[in-house]
């Protein structure tokens, strides 16, 4: 996918002024993508919970939207959709998106070693018979058209079923691990020279990762 659009100026120049332009043009074309790949299908379906962003004018707003695994069905090659329950009648979510049909959505596991996947697109209400009969309980269906879905490397995600802290941070007297993904052979000739996972003596952690493909190409495990 071409990198146009995806970034506008505030974002093109601290990428500039990090020197690190080269990195996340290579991101926005090699690990972002407009389709659902079989590892985001699997992931996103078996989600029990994700997070929201709307916004409009002054009012952005992030939430959380839970339910049993499946509530979250996808329809179409770049489309997903899950059901509004009973709620609070504050209509944030819901209500930004009358005005303003772009969301952000993440999808996180909190197991420290899933990629999260993080979803722009264009979302749309609907009430219909057809629509709420998929989804037991809903009041309402939000459907999504996917734009951009991209993941994420789980850096600083912690395990919360062990209570494993993350390996990346930063602490007082320890060396982080460097990401798997910033030793790669295509990524790593365009780390800039202040990056530190581009030091040769900086430790790298490498995890088998069987859940998802983060470049299209490089065979990223």
């Amino acid at each position: 996918m071409a990198a146009r659009g995806f970034y506008h100026d505030g974002m093109l120049a601290l990428q500039e002024a990090a020197n690190g332009r080269r990195v996340a043009e290579f991101l926005a074309t090699e690990a972002r993508h407009s389709e659902f790949s079989e590892s985001d299908v699997a992931q996103i379906e078996k989600a029990s919970f994700f997070f929201i962003a709307s916004s409009y004018g002054d009012q952005p707003d992030c939430s959380f939207k839970g339910g049993d695994p499946g509530f979250i069905k996808i329809t179409g090659p770049r489309t997903l959709e899950f059901p509004d329950y009973d709620g609070n009648f504050m209509y944030r979510t819901l209500g930004n998106i009358t005005k303003n049909a772009k969301v952000g959505l993440l999808f996180i596991t909190f197991d420290g070693r899933t990629y999260r996947i993080r979803i722009n697109g264009h979302a749309s209400i609907h009430r219909d018979a057809e629509s709420l009969g998929r989804h037991h309980g809903a009041k309402a269906v939000i459907r999504v058209e996917c734009r951009d879905i991209y993941p994420n490397y789980p850096r600083y995600v912690p395990n919360l079923t062990t209570g494993e802290r993350s390996l990346y941070c930063p602490r007082p007297g320890e060396t982080p691990l460097a990401p798997e993904w910033k030793s790669l052979p295509a990524v790593a000739p365009l780390l800039p020279g202040i990056d530190p996972c581009s030091l040769a003596d900086h430790r790298v952690k490498h995890r088998q990762r069987d859940d998802c493909v983060m470049f299209k190409d490089d065979g990223a495990p």
